[in-house]
């Protein structure tokens, strides 16, 4: 068998599965985003977690396609990854660490905590955001008990918005908070529509692929957010040429974020 019958076969045998797994993401893919409608459908793609592996990283920026990088703050290559991503012109985030609802989860160095107050929420997003001086970005690694907190998100938000960075909701829980208030403080913000490969098989992350494009061509543009799995970037690398038949085109994350 071939590799296109290859994956072609596995995305219909996991269709169905992925249908009632990603159901969540679903949801999402359906709301719709302000955007410019004289604009070509778009997809922004954010690889998040980068920081603990220089090869994965790398993977990626092979691809030459527009890829919004989400660094992890306080790792053993957070900056020298930062710096070469930068060099071939791509963005960066601060993938921010927030509390997850499961204790038993350490969402790693640099997080943030719900009870934390005021003062120790900008000292610890300002030492974040110091390690990565070219990010201009922010979104949340894991979080899905600190991003239903109104209170500390709020006070997050506007640490954010003051510095003039922007925010990505990755939505890791369907009760976040963060989009809305983010609207409501009038900065520039965005959500996540399809997680890509909560299945690190590469069908699978082909299949959600699809649904990212779909999504892109009904409402103008599709956020997906990845992580650096070599099967993620096989995929890719796949679903780019795939998408050079289409009108739908790969843009960094600033493109299709509102107000």
């Amino acid at each position: 068998m071939d590799r296109r019958s290859f994956l072609l076969k596995g995305a219909s045998l996991l269709g169905g599965y992925l249908l009632g797994f990603n159901s969540f993401s679903q949801v999402f893919a359906l709301e719709k985003q302000t955007t410019d409608s004289s604009l070509i459908p778009s997809i922004a793609l954010i690889i998040d977690d980068i920081g603990g592996s220089v090869s994965r990283a790398r993977h990626f920026l092979k691809l030459d396609i527009p890829i919004t990088f989400s660094i992890l703050p306080r790792l053993k290559y957070s900056n020298v990854l930062a710096l070469e991503i930068n060099d071939y012109g791509h963005e960066t985030m601060l993938h921010q660490p927030m509390e997850p609802y499961d204790q038993r989860i350490d969402p790693g160095p640099g997080a943030l905590y719900t009870g934390d107050d005021p003062n120790k929420i900008t000292e610890i997003i300002e030492e974040n955001i110091s390690e990565l001086p070219l990010a201009r970005g922010i979104n949340n690694h894991m979080g899905s008990r600190f991003t239903e907190s109104q209170e500390e998100m709020t006070e997050t938000l506007r640490i954010i918005k003051n510095r003039g960075f922007f925010f990505v909701d990755s939505r890791t829980s369907m009760h976040s908070q963060a989009y809305k208030i983010a609207k409501t403080m009038q900065m520039p913000a965005a959500y996540r529509h399809i997680f890509l490969d909560n299945v690190p098989f590469e069908p699978a992350i082909l299949f959600q692929l699809r649904k990212l494009k779909q999504c892109a061509m009904q409402h103008g543009n599709a956020i997906g957010i990845g992580h650096p799995f070599p099967q993620t970037a096989n995929a890719l690398r796949f679903f780019t040429e795939e998408l050079k038949k289409t009108e739908v085109a790969f843009v960094h994350i600033s493109k299709v974020l509102s107000n």
